[in-house]
Formats: C-alpha cells, structure tokens, sequence
C-alpha cells in the first residue's frame, strides 16, 4: 500500500456489473461491504491501479467504462476519466481522495475470493444491497444503483 503522504492517499474504487449485478467484498479489515478497489501505487497510474487492483481482488480482467480524450502525443497519455471522484476521512488525520470507475469482465464473470483481504465476494442485485449484513452504506449503495443501472442501460462507454 503506497501512501504518498501521512495525511492523503490516492484510491480507485472498482465498480464492476454483470448481467445487472454488481460484484461487492466483504472487507476483512473494516468489516464492511464495498465495491473493489485500493491505493494507487507510486509507479502506477490510476487505470493501471484499477485493472491491478480488479485482479488482485477478484480474479478478473476487467474494461474499464468511460471517456478518454483523443489527446494523446508523444510525452503525454490522455487517461480514462473516472466516472465520480469522492474524498472521505479515514482517521481524525488522514483522508483518501477517490477515483471511482464503472467496469465489466472481460471475459468469464467467474470471481476468486482473496481470503487475506475479505470474508466474501459476490455479485449483487440491486434488491440484494438491502439485504447485506452488515448493512452497506448509503453512499456505496447508490454508486452501486447508479453503476448497474448505467452499465445496464448501455450508458457505459468503453474507452479507446
């Protein structure tokens, strides 16, 4: 975990729908019910750290959905934007400023679970967020209403 400063850290959040469900874990360390995600890493950019992070977590080689400007020239690479960006308070002296990302698989929608980090994993219909124990957060439930709902409707853009 790269932190690139005692008082802020950039993180991706991973957002992933299939077939109208939306893929959760059940973090180990803060007991709760979130989407994928993690630090982004000093040598990494935050489309690499998302990628990364989906196939740390889940086994999965995921597109990420989006927008990238056509804007690409020799020194510069023009990045997927992040669908939402956020920042929320970790400790009484630490925030995280974090890019969230719509997804879908690749390919196969098998998952893996990483038994170091959470308890579970598994994919998620709208319905099934009220029923998660422990219950899930207001703000993750409606990133996870707007993503299946947007990816499912075909508002999802896969970038170039």
């Amino acid at each position: 975990m790269a932190h690139i400063h005692e008082k802020i850290d950039f993180t991706v959040a991973i957002f992933i729908v299939h077939d109208g469900k939306i893929l959760l874990i059940y973090h180990r360390k803060l007991d709760k019910w979130l989407p994928l995600g993690g630090h982004i890493e000093l040598d990494e950019d935050p489309e690499q750290a998302a990628l990364r992070e989906a196939k740390e977590e889940s086994g999965l080689d995921v597109e990420l959905l989006g927008e990238r400007p056509p804007t690409t020239s020799p020194g510069t690479r023009a990045l997927i934007a992040p669908r939402f960006l956020d920042i929320h308070r970790i400790s009484d002296t630490h925030e995280h400023i974090g890019l969230i990302y719509w997804a879908r698989p690749r390919n196969s929608a098998t998952v893996t679970l990483a038994t170091e980090e959470h308890h579970d994993i598994r994919w998620c219909s709208a319905a099934d967020l009220e029923k998660l124990s422990p219950p899930m957060t207001d703000a993750v439930k409606w990133y996870c209403r707007q993503a299946i709902g947007e990816i499912s409707e075909g508002r999802g853009r896969i970038a170039a």
